[in-house]
């Protein structure tokens, strides 16, 4: 306990999922930790450590005033949205949406958040991308893996050019974790074979380990890159996939 004492961590997403359980998990370490989603509705019983409040990851104005408020030593960019279909199903709105959410949203908050940690001599970027990416590709993921590659480029980029500024730059890579947003997709697969029980199997079937992973298993791999510990770390997509991307 203790390991995030005196730090400041500004999460996105955090109304469900990997965010929430990130917020939470951060809170417990000792962190200040601000919870923004663009639902505030979402940001309801949080603990003690946490300040909500909303925030617009698609809106540069949004995303200004929230890092001013909460001068963070640690951000932690989980906003996303995953997308289904191959390069013939993509349509020009989907892709643009995917790039302004999935990708953008980081320029936007690291933008932001950077010129206060290089005056502070220190600070953990963490982005969310996944093991659908440049790491490994999926079926029907061609939107939402591209974009997920473009978050560890980013991520590389960003790392290397502040190396020497006390700050660093890391990204998280997935496998299927169960999430809100995760059952949704479950279910749209199961209207579209007609059985949920199959698209379930299907889902659960490409994790080595037979389950796919807890929002709290990704949120202590937050905790890790934001503390202390990961010190000597930067510039480097974290695969924690079960397994996936090693078959």
């Amino acid at each position: 306990m203790g390991r995030l004492d005196g730090k400041r961590a500004l999460v996105t997403a955090a109304g469900q999922g990997i965010g929430r359980a990130s917020a939470i998990a951060m809170a417990a370490e000792g962190a200040k930790v601000f919870a923004t989603d663009v639902n505030a509705d979402l940001l309801t019983d949080m603990p003690d450590g946490v300040e909500s409040f909303a925030l617009n990851a698609l809106d540069d104005a949004s995303v200004a005033e929230g890092v001013a408020r909460a001068k963070p030593d640690v951000l932690f960019n989980c906003a996303g949205f995953v997308h289904h279909g191959t390069v013939l199903d993509a349509t020009d709105a989907e892709w643009d949406f995917a790039f302004d959410l999935n990708v953008r949203s980081m320029l936007r908050t690291i933008r932001a958040a950077l010129p206060g940690m290089v005056e502070r001599g220190a600070g953990s970027i963490i982005n969310m991308s996944s093991a659908c990416s440049s790491v490994i590709g999926a079926p029907n993921r061609f939107i939402y893996g591209t974009t997920k590659a473009a978050v560890i480029g980013m991520t590389k980029s960003v790392a290397l050019d502040f190396i020497n500024q006390g700050i660093r730059c890391n990204c998280i890579c997935p496998g299927t974790v169960e999430s809100p947003s995760w059952h949704d997709r479950v279910k749209a697969l199961g209207e579209e074979l007609g059985s949920y029980d199959e698209a379930l199997k299907q889902f659960v079937s490409r994790q080595p380990m037979g389950r796919v992973a807890t929002a709290d298993e990704i949120a202590a791999l937050v905790v890790y890159l934001a503390s202390d510990d990961s010190g000597f770390t930067t510039g480097h997509p974290h695969i924690i996939d079960g397994g996936w991307s090693g078959q």
